[in-house]
């Protein structure tokens, strides 16, 4: 399994990024990990006040880094209780999605952990992209929380994991490690007897209207679903196999919602221009509308 070592959070003294932070906090007392808050500004762009920021900034206010360190701080205190290691605590100065990036390969850090926005106008361009971006780029894999009312304790109990059978094994096999804990009902919060895992895989809509050749693929997609978790895994782990018909994003949008899923788990194959399109239509839909936190791996 994965070891999941090191997590590093961006945060923007936002709200939205506080309930990532209470997340990447989860994840890093399950593991016994060493977590790091990243705040990154950009001298250049004008200031806008943040929800959740202590002092109000006005616009044109010079940034102090001694400062800000210290209001990072102020900001993460609350949700840091849970951890047995200090966390780190780093300010950059400089272009948002690239200090994330160049941080978590610096620190070689094994899951980004951010905030995800429901923001218009300037702020939506300034502060909401940026999770988008970060998604396209890193190389390790990322967690999108969306924006939500706090809730203790955190737990992932209810895990829908898409497969498309492309290098999956990579994903899903990061996917048990980070489930391990509440698969076996031993995490933190967690309900015996374990997490529920659905694999999902959705066959492409046009099948439906070939019944017969619809059930051969689903047959077949049923076969490879249940193959799919390594056998050391299946002592504890017991998935869900589930395949339906439609479009990709609209189907694991409606089966999270009917599952009311608590995660959400999907590999991104490649950083080119052609998986770029379909990660904006499949995977940038998804983390967009999900009312539960995505887990996206980049599966080569």
């Amino acid at each position: 399994m994965t070891r999941i070592a090191h997590v590093l959070c961006p945060v923007d003294l936002s709200e939205p990024s506080r309930h990532a932070l209470d997340h990447a906090v989860a994840v890093t007392a399950w593991y016994e990990a060493q977590l790091t808050v990243l705040h990154v500004f950009n001298a250049s762009l004008p200031l806008i006040p943040a929800e959740g920021l202590g002092v109000p900034l006005e616009l044109g206010d010079p940034i102090e880094p001694d400062k800000t360190l210290d209001e990072v701080r102020r900001f993460s205190l609350p949700s840091l209780s849970t951890l047995q290691r200090p966390a780190d605590f780093v300010v950059k100065e400089g272009n948002i999605q690239h200090e994330i990036v160049a941080q978590a390969t610096q620190l070689a850090a094994d899951l980004i952990v951010m905030g995800t926005h429901a923001r218009k106008g300037i702020q939506r361009l300034l502060l909401g992209s940026v999770t988008e971006r970060v998604l396209r780029t890193a190389h390790v894999p990322v967690l999108a929380v969306p924006p939500a009312e706090r809730t203790a304790p955190i737990t992932y109990e209810r895990i829908l994991c898409p497969i498309e059978f492309r290098s999956e094994p990579a994903a899903l096999e990061y996917v048990l490690s980070l489930v391990l804990p509440f698969m076996k009902g031993e995490a933190p919060g967690s309900k015996k007897p374990g997490a529920r895992l659905i694999l999902l895989h959705v066959v492409e809509s046009f099948f439906e209207q070939l019944p017969e050749y619809f059930s051969a693929r689903e047959r077949e997609a049923m076969e490879r679903l249940k193959r799919a978790v390594p056998a050391d895994a299946r002592e504890w782990c017991r998935p869900e196999p589930r395949v339906t018909a439609g479009r990709a994003d609209s189907e694991i949008l409606r089966v999270a919602a009917e599952l009311r899923s608590d995660l959400i788990a999907m590999a991104v194959h490649g950083k080119g221009v052609v998986n770029q399109r379909l990660y904006r239509s499949t995977t940038s839909r998804v983390i967009c509308e999900a009312a539960c936190p995505v887990l996206t791996l980049c599966a080569g």
